[in-house]
């Protein structure tokens, strides 16, 4: 799995892939669609690879998340993003069960399931483990519902 370079950016809607760095900012594709974009360093932009998921015994890395749910759904898409908040919440407990659910919100789950069945056609999350050095170090980053 990598996802090393796949941003998401504030405002606008998937989640792309970093392509060049500028003067000014960076260049991004799309990865629904394939239409690259210039997004300005003013822009609240997040690698997923530096996302954490919060547990009762500290975080997870959302890579990790990921291999979970892939594991679960033997590489294929997870369950949709847009059903009932209880059902998403039974679902992540099934695949993260140590996940803190006073600081994981409905809202985080679809976002993370919607990143899942986004990047999993594309073969950038799979069930096997990272291969060592494939993953940045972990940072306290967190994911925060965009509302």
């Amino acid at each position: 799995m990598s996802i090393q370079k796949i941003l998401s950016i504030s405002g606008k809607p998937g989640l792309y892939a970093l392509k060049l760095q500028t003067r000014t900012g960076f260049v991004a594709e799309s990865l629904v669609d394939g239409k690259k974009i210039t997004v300005g360093l003013r822009s609240n932009v997040s690698l997923l690879s530096e996302i954490s998921i919060y547990t009762y015994d500290g975080e997870v890395r959302l890579s990790e998340v990921f291999t979970a749910i892939a594991k679960k759904e033997d590489n294929g898409p997870a369950i949709s993003h847009k059903e009932s908040n209880d059902t998403l919440t039974n679902y992540f407990r099934e695949v993260l069960p140590e996940f803190d659910e006073d600081r994981v919100y409905a809202s985080d789950i679809k976002k993370i399931l919607n990143w899942y069945n986004m990047l999993q056609p594309k073969g950038l999350v799979s069930k096997d483990e990272p291969a060592e050095g494939e993953e940045a170090p972990a940072t306290e980053a967190e994911v925060k519902s965009e509302e």
